[in-house]
């Protein structure tokens, strides 16, 4: 009515000449007239235009919308596309975009319900119930039921699975309550359980009718259907049949709302060398987990995000197997000599912290660096010294008599042929043969030292690295009881009042208070020097600079949790009026 009545107004107090006066007027004009009517009327058109976009823009936003594709080189091929099974980074990262949990990480670190609508604790942490979103389905469009939980919990726990993920679910019971409920019993508190409910949920009526083996050498394993926020819609193969990409759409019925970009392209390559020419040519557009050398050798405009990696390195004593390691004062000289920003410098090109307990920085329970922990190569000389460490000019090494016997300042460091951990083993070398002693460095394949150096616990000291989590729980890594293979105590530590403490920490659920006991460990490992702590590094993730909505990501666990956000990414926008952007 508004429009209409003011329409009317113009037509009545405005004369607007008709078509026909316009151009019988344009032909009466001499040229310079004419000349002058069309330059006004250019310069009113072009000021008219610009004044709609500036109202435009003031009053305007962008907004994410429904499209685009993002194409992502990742190296290594995945095997296990399955949440029980998945063992490498290419299993782990399609895993992520195929498949859901009960819970998921946001981009600050915390716990969001993804499957589950609510869950509820026992005020004695040993009861865990969790109520599904209702009518969830998986990608084949089959609903999604407390059945599908309890199966896949049981497929964790089954011994012939060997399945990665066991350890975290010994000792808890899956219940089906009704179809959308589902309870978890545990027989003792642990206080980061939550943490085991982010794992993906495998659809119970694809795989039930399989036996273990079956399930592990299914093709569903490269072929999976879940229910996470994309869904494969086409594999490609090279000329030897080895995955060469997945293509995947959007999930409609994704339980945290369809993604907005419509289409994720990931392709495979063999090598870091490999995935950089790709990159370099164009064929992917992220890329992830590079040798930050390597990265000072690229050309990118792109945008490059270190993010916060709870992952330790250092270098675990073994003091049953080098004697010399079992006298304090060359621990604390080894700690005293490392120059740890030389070697995040050059090893990890600054893409790193330095370290110096057994949690890392910006890890729940962290402890701050304190005025002890230097770099001296001097102090370390002088303590040595002190404890009557005597050069054997012959040998060039230091050595003590104690007893009959002479020992030697001299051991081995074993670790992989990780190009990064074998510079950083020469570096510790040079330092520490630099304060008198004699060191060996053996580096070993992966599987060579995982199955015959770690496994038996044949080395001197190893260099390596261990996840720590979001919510650490540093009982597998320094507990007493797991000092022995399958153990991942490989400093072979043990501490009664320290087994007390990680004991007791994992069934406090008050979080101040828990963070106050993994404290209290790492006070306590400081004063024995089991290990030196040598760095966390920074995951670099490099991401065309048109993808948006992945600005607040500032850590991740695992590579793949890059993931967990995705479907607040987006690549294609819209303009709407402020009052409808949200």
């Amino acid at each position: 009515i508004i429009v209409s009545n003011f329409i009317n107004f113009i037509k009545k107090r405005v004369y607007l000449p008709k078509l026909e006066e316009i151009v019988y007027a344009l032909r009466k004009m001499r040229l310079w007239e004419k000349l002058v009517f069309f330059a006004l009327a250019i310069i009113f058109l072009v000021s008219f235009f610009i004044i709609i976009w500036k109202i435009s823009n003031l009053y305007t936003v962008e907004v994410p919308t429904y499209g685009g594709t993002l194409t992502e080189g990742i190296i290594g091929t995945p095997r296990f596309i399955n949440p029980v099974l998945a063992s490498s980074d290419a299993d782990r990262d399609i895993t992520a975009l195929v498949y859901s949990g009960l819970m998921r990480a946001d981009n600050n670190g915390r716990l969001i319900n993804d499957m589950a609508e609510k869950y509820e604790i026992s005020e004695d942490g040993l009861v865990y119930i969790f109520t599904l979103k209702p009518d969830l389905v998986w990608q084949d469009g089959e609903p999604i039921t407390a059945d599908d939980i309890v199966f896949t919990i049981e497929k964790i726990k089954d011994p012939s699975m060997k399945s990665p993920k066991r350890g975290g679910w010994e000792g808890v019971s899956a219940e089906k309550v009704d179809d959308k409920t589902v309870k978890f019993s545990l027989k003792k508190q642990y206080a980061p359980f939550m943490e085991n409910t982010t794992l993906g949920i495998l659809p119970m009526h694809i795989w039930e009718t399989m036996s273990s083996d079956q399930i592990a050498s299914s093709e569903m394993n490269t072929r999976p259907i879940g229910s996470g926020p994309y869904k494969i819609s086409e594999i490609k193969r090279n000329s030897v049949g080895i995955i060469s990409s997945y293509e995947m759409n959007s999930n409609n019925n994704f339980a945290l709302g369809r993604p907005n970009i419509k289409k994720m392209i990931m392709r495979f390559y063999s090598s870091e060398k490999e995935i950089l020419d790709a990159y370099q040519k164009g064929e992917v557009e992220a890329i992830n987990a590079i040798n930050p050398q390597e990265l000072a050798k690229i050309k990118t405009s792109n945008n490059i995000q270190a993010l916060y990696l709870p992952r330790i390195f250092g270098l675990f004593l073994n003091q049953n197997n080098a004697k010399v390691l079992t006298k304090k004062e060359i621990r604390q000289a080894l700690d005293l000599s490392v120059d740890r920003k030389k070697i995040i410098d050059d090893v990890l090109n600054g893409f790193g912290a330095e370290l110096f307990h057994p949690l890392p920085q910006g890890t729940f329970g962290a402890l701050s660096k304190d005025e002890t922990m230097i770099y001296s190569p001097e102090k370390a000389k002088e303590l040595l010294d002190k404890n009557g460490w005597k050069m054997n000019t012959a040998e060039n090494v230091l050595e003590k008599k104690i007893g009959k016997e002479v020992f030697k300042f001299s051991f081995s460091i074993s670790t992989s042929d990780a190009p990064e951990l074998k510079e950083t083993a020469n570096l510790l070398k040079s330092m520490w043969e630099a304060i008198g002693a004699m060191v060996d460095v053996r580096v070993f394949e992966h599987g060579d030292l995982s199955q015959n150096i770690i496994r038996p616990r044949k080395y001197d000291s190893l260099l390596f690295g261990e996840v720590v989590g979001r919510d650490p729980d540093p009982f597998a890594f320094w507990h007493s009881s797991q000092r022995n293979d399958p153990g991942l105590n490989v400093a072979i530590y043990a501490n009664i009042k320290v087994d007390n403490i990680l004991e007791e920490a994992r069934g406090i659920e008050d979080e101040v208070v828990r963070a106050e006991k993994y404290k209290e460990f790492q006070e306590e490992v400081a004063k024995d020097t089991p290990a030196i702590f040598l760095f966390s590094p920074k995951f670099i993730y490099i991401t065309p600079k048109n993808l948006k909505g992945l600005e607040a990501m500032e850590k991740v666990t695992i590579p793949s949790e890059r993931f967990s956000m995705i479907h607040q990414w987006y690549k294609a926008t819209n303009k709407v009026w402020k009052i409808f952007a949200n």
